[in-house]
């Protein structure tokens, strides 16, 4: 018996109606002959399932199974076919009984045995599912593909050609363009048309490139620039986009509304007002009529994207139809114009008289003649009662007649003539009929607004956008990398081609004083370009607002699905609710659309509409341009586009041209869309989640830091290029319960914070004590905490974490290391060890001291903050003022830091104070007037003050002095010495000297180089202390610090006593013992505590030895 294997993602059931039987049989076969169809006995050890997905072998025979039609085995005993036959999961058998065989169909797999759908599409099927190019939504994004999902079976015409061609085709077509040709010329409306094609044909390439080069879900033009740019641009970029397309809809919508109340009904759609002509009324009547639209607009929208879809061939048949009636016409005037007669007055200038003052009938009432007959009454004519009545045209008038009346025909047909007379432009002001002379609207045509080139060019350009409806719909395609760039660059090159024509035609068809009028007052409020048409102007007046309702339902459709996968991103959280679908429909998404549209209908102006929209697609695709030059140059491995034709001239091209239409339309506009652009894209670097799409801005940004790196030398930067580029050592703690991590002095980061001003890098850093293969897996967490506490403090810099066996050696191996290239730290921050008194072993201390010799061999300044506790937070305004004690000169790194600490607004109100301290022989008057000198030399605000001290009270300041030999040698003979070990240790040591005939700071540097004679002996023992030995060694050290260090204790008086108010002191950093040892260790620790005993905050700094702050420009 043979047994059918299936996953448990394709359970398959064992009974089924006998009419949803298989056209499909199974036949085994072999490499020598086929096994006959009727098995009548089939041994169960035949045949076994080998693989759960469907595919059968043979245990005893070499063959396979394959699926035949019923036709073919026609003789087949159904019976005897699956008798046999048992339908298993992979943990029971299902048996079949023999009586169900004939009411089952067997499916094996339906990757192999269900029928394949690759049978040719009919045109009719595709229109069928023809959607226009509306933008998926997020859910229909991220279906799975699979075998059980729908092929992709969208060709190039119903994929993206037509849609394209659906949605660049727009109701400026219909109802502008014919009166560009009659403002602007023949020759200038051609170079608008050129220069926005080629915008837009530059574009396309661009997205060519970057659609082709992977696949572009839900989100369209957005989904390719936030992937290409970055969370900040896409977001930004896809905000503005969603408006443009949310203000597109308005202008459809009131264009749409213009058709009807202006030329399909002008008279029985008048809700109030006596003349609808008034740009007031018309505005009025516009809002309300487009408030309704929209409403059932939205509705439609809601029912869903079905409905929609449906609507969208429609549309696109209205558009075809519309286009096609426009080239009729034109052919048919080149033999039978159509009858439609003007009314001129007057040559160079002609003043076009509006029909309704002739009472709609021309050839009766356009003449001279004073009198008219009316039945039994006659009465001024219609025309000279207009005309005469002004005294402005008063040179038309003569005493019984109008001088130069005449009836011309509005569209004389195809003429060479005619394309001559419309060539050149004749650009007006409001009120005007030709440049400088004005007119009188109430019976001639006159200009309702200002027109320029660059104007026209703003109202022209949405007629060209679109493009990008191939792109949004790639999921649907066949094969989206020949499809989208050979659609989509057709569609652009078919409508341009519309575009270009239909100048020419116009202009060489159609009156020049007709063409300028707008709204057709000279004809009978007809649409001009509708009375070119054949067969008659209402196939362009219904099809052009069937195709603008339809572009504008579609518009709707689309651009809640833009907004909602930019709200799927979570980029900008007040989007959040907006991420919602109800029915798969993006219903929140949708309100805040019809509310916005709304807004844009209440402009209730085309044009005002037509240059606010431009703006937001000219930046979308000045941004696509942007991403694929961008990705060209920085030559990223992922970038491989199937599309070849591309180079980032081109693309650097389009951008320049995106940019320059945005402000040859609309300077104004355009800085208000980018001031928007900027907004958001700073809100989403400040609020936005963070994103790693592998963007190109990223790229482009590890581009600049490498060729930055290659050019900045590693030798010691110029004094005046110095900066403090930080390595700040991080104390954390680790709760064993929960095994977690904890900041010890999480101030440390308002520290840094508060340095900013010194445009130096950051590095917060901590050391994990133990094997790496042991801690590895906690390096994450603590990085990331280290992170958080940067980005709480709002400090821009790295975190790094390293595991080593010893915390000293992990500190030592950071300093040495940490950087790259000239790019190194040169400032190490450590907190002070507070604690290092109950420190049992002194690890404390020594670690401390050993971490600022590390730094001084590396050349590194030290910045130690005593009590960082105390220091405050980013949101403490300080007032009063920053001490400098300055004993050694040291670079000049107490100035600079005291500086940079100024600069920030917590310190910015403190005054910088300069203490200095001299011997009481010296001329502090001299030195008091030198040092203001200086510091107005090196710019920096500061009050000077001399400090003068007994030389005997400032002798040791390093400390070592302090203690006379022969208490050393008591204090080592307690340690157990020999004699040998106490006559090393007192060669060190050399009588003392005058000091009034050596200068302090001399002194005071070849007393700190005479330390290390003291600790050699402990480079030859180590020594471990018992807790008694330890109390008796720090209770002698104490005493004799308490009575022999009185040059610490005198100096920190004097520093008590002036800074004792002081919100922040800076004092030098005494140098450490230069050999390591517990003894020194301990005594240089309680020297540094005596000298900064009692001081709340305080910064003790060590200079690098090199200068880092200059007088020079």
């Amino acid at each position: 018996m043979a047994t059918l294997t299936e996953g448990n993602e394709q359970q398959q059931e064992q009974t089924c109606n006998s009419s949803n039987r298989s056209p499909y049989h199974v036949k085994f076969t072999d490499n020598n002959q086929n096994y006959p169809q009727r098995q009548n006995s089939t041994n169960q050890d035949d045949l076994s399932s080998t693989s759960r997905h469907g595919s059968l072998s043979s245990t005893e025979k070499s063959g396979r199974f394959v699926v035949v039609k019923s036709s073919e085995v026609s003789d087949t005993n159904e019976n005897d076919v699956v008798s046999n036959v048992n339908l298993t999961n992979e943990n029971e058998k299902l048996p079949l009984q023999t009586g169900q065989a004939s009411e089952c169909s067997i499916k094996l797999n339906e990757s192999i045995f269900e029928e394949r759908d690759d049978r040719p599409r009919t045109v009719l099927d595709q229109l069928y599912n023809y959607r226009g190019g509306i933008v998926p939504n997020a859910a229909e994004a991220e279906k799975p593909t699979g075998p059980h999902q729908k092929s992709a079976n969208l060709g190039t015409i119903f994929g993206v050609y037509l849609p394209c061609v659906q949605n660049i085709f727009g109701v400026i077509v219909f109802i502008r363009l014919f009166w560009l040709i009659g403002i602007a010329g023949a020759l200038q409306t051609l170079l608008i048309v050129l220069i926005c094609s080629s915008c837009t044909l530059l574009t396309a390439i661009s997205m060519a490139a970057i659609a082709t080069n992977g696949l572009v879900p839900a989100g369209g033009a957005y989904f390719m620039i936030s992937r290409s740019l970055g969370p900040e641009f896409g977001g930004a970029v896809g905000i503005l986009f969603y408006l443009g397309n949310t203000f597109a809809a308005s202008m459809y919508i009131v264009g749409a509304v213009e058709i009807v109340v202006k030329y399909m009904c002008p008279e029985k759609c008048r809700l109030f007002g006596d003349d609808v002509e008034k740009p007031l009324i018309a505005f009025n009547h516009y809002r309300i009529y487009g408030t309704i639209l929209l409403l059932l607009i939205g509705t439609c929208v809601l029912i869903g994207i079905r409905f929609v879809t449906r609507i969208a061939p429609f549309s696109l048949f209205a558009v075809v139809i519309s286009i096609l009636a426009i080239y009729a016409g034109v052919i048919k005037s080149s033999f039978s114009p159509p009858d439609l007669p003007i009314c001129l007055v007057g040559s160079n200038p002609s003043h076009l008289i509006k029909s309704n003052v002739l009472q709609n009938d021309i050839r009766r009432y356009c003449h001279g003649i004073q009198w008219c007959n009316e039945g039994n009454e006659t009465r001024l004519c219609p025309l000279y009662a207009s005309i005469c009545n002004n005294k402005s045209l008063n040179t038309l008038c003569a005493s019984d007649h109008i001088n130069d009346v005449r009836i011309e025909q509005g569209v004389p047909g195809l003429k060479h003539w005619q394309l001559s007379e419309n060539l050149f432009s004749h650009y007006r002001a409001e009120g005007e009929i030709e440049r400088d002379i004005k007119g009188d609207a109430t019976f001639e045509v006159v200009a309702q607004e200002l027109t320029t080139f660059l104007i026209l060019v703003g109202i022209y350009f949405p007629s060209v956008t679109g493009i990008m409806a191939g792109s949004n719909r790639s999921g649907d395609l066949r094969d989206p990398s020949r499809s989208i760039p050979r659609g989509t660059i057709a569609a652009i090159l078919t409508t341009s081609f519309v575009y270009f024509s239909n100048v020419i035609f116009l202009a060489a068809c159609i009156h020049g004083s007709l063409l300028r009028d707008k709204f057709g007052d000279s004809i009978n409020k007809q649409l001009v370009v509708s009375v070119l048409a054949w067969p008659s102007k209402w196939v362009i007046m219904i099809g052009a607002f069937c195709s603008t309702v339809g572009a504008g339902l579609q518009t709707l459709t689309g651009a809640p699905r833009l907004l909602q996968a930019v709200a799927k991103d979570d980029l900008i959280p007040i989007l959040r609710p907006l991420a919602k679908s109800w029915r798969g429909e993006p219903i929140p998404a949708l309100f805040l659309t019809l509310f916005i549209c709304e807004c844009g209908i209440l402009i209730a102006d085309v044009d005002k509409l037509t240059a606010l929209l431009s703006m937001f697609f000219l930046l979308c695709y000045g941004f696509v341009n942007l991403a694929c030059a961008l990705q060209t140059i920085l030559k990223a491995p992922s970038w491989r586009p199937r599309f070849r034709f591309y180079h980032w001239i081109l693309s650097s091209i389009g951008v320049l041209l995106s940019v320059s239409i945005m402000f040859i339309a609309s300077w104004y506009f355009s800085l208000i869309a980018m001031l928007i652009a900027i907004i958001i894209y700073k809100f989403i670097e400040y609020k936005g989640a963070e994103k790693e799409w592998g963007d190109g801005i990223r790229g482009l940004s590890m581009s600049a830091a490498r060729y930055a790196l290659y050019r900045v030398d590693e030798a010691p930067p110029h004094t005046k290029n110095w900066r403090p580029q930080l390595l700040a050592f991080i104390s954390i703690e680790r709760n064993d319960e929960n095994e977690t991590y904890t900041l010890r002095h999480s101030t440390v980061f308002n520290f840094l914070y508060q340095l900013k001003a010194g445009r130096g890098f950051v590095v917060a850093a901590s050391v994990l004590e133990g094997d790496y293969l042991d801690k590895y897996q906690q390096i994450e967490p603590v990085r990331a905490l280290l992170r958080s506490g940067l980005a709480q403090a709002k400090v821009q810099g790295f975190a790094e974490v390293l595991a080593a066996k010893d915390v000293e050696d992990g500190i030592s191996t950071l300093i040495q290391t940490e950087g790259l290239g000239g790019l190194r730290p040169n400032t190490i921050v450590l907190c002070w060890p507070a604690q290092w008194k109950k420190d049992f072993d002194g690890f404390a201390a020594e670690a401390f001291i050993r971490t600022i010799a590390i730094a001084e061999a590396r050349k590194c300044a030290v910045i130690v903050p005593k009590n960082i506790d105390n220091f405050p937070d980013s949101k403490e305004n300080q007032d009063g003022t920053i001490d400098i004690w300055w004993i050694i000169h040291d670079g000049g790194l107490l100035f600079l830091i005291a500086f940079l600490l100024k600069r920030n607004k917590v310190w910015s109100r403190c005054r910088i104070r300069l203490f200095t301290v001299t011997q009481i022989e010296d001329n502090s008057i001299a030195m008091k007037r030198d040092l203001e000198q200086y510091m107005y030399q090196l710019r920096i605000e500061a009050e000077v003050d001399v400090v003068e001290m007994a030389d005997q009270e400032i002798s040791a300041y390093a400390y070592e002095k302090s203690l006379r030999l022969a208490e050393r040698i008591k204090l080592l003979k307690d340690l157990k010495l020999g004699d040998k070990d106490l006559q090393l240790q007192a060669i060190g040591f050399e009588r003392r000297t005058s000091k009034s005939q050596i200068p302090m700071e001399t002194m005071i540097n070849n007393q700190q180089r005479r330390q290390s004679s003291l600790d050699e002996h402990n480079n030859q023992y180590h020594y471990t202390f018992t807790p008694d030995q330890l109390e008796s060694f720090k209770k002698n050290v104490t005493d004799s610090s308490m009575r022999k260090m009185h040059s610490a204790v005198r100096l920190n008086e004097q520093i008590k006593e002036r800074s004792r108010d002081a919100k922040l002191v800076l004092i030098n950093l005494p140098s450490p013992p230069s050999k390591q040892s517990s003894l020194a260790a301990y005594s240089y620790m309680e020297y540094v505590d005596a000298l900064t005993e009692g001081l709340d905050r305080l910064l003790l700094m060590r200079g690098s030895g090199r200068e880092v702050i200059t007088i020079f420009s």
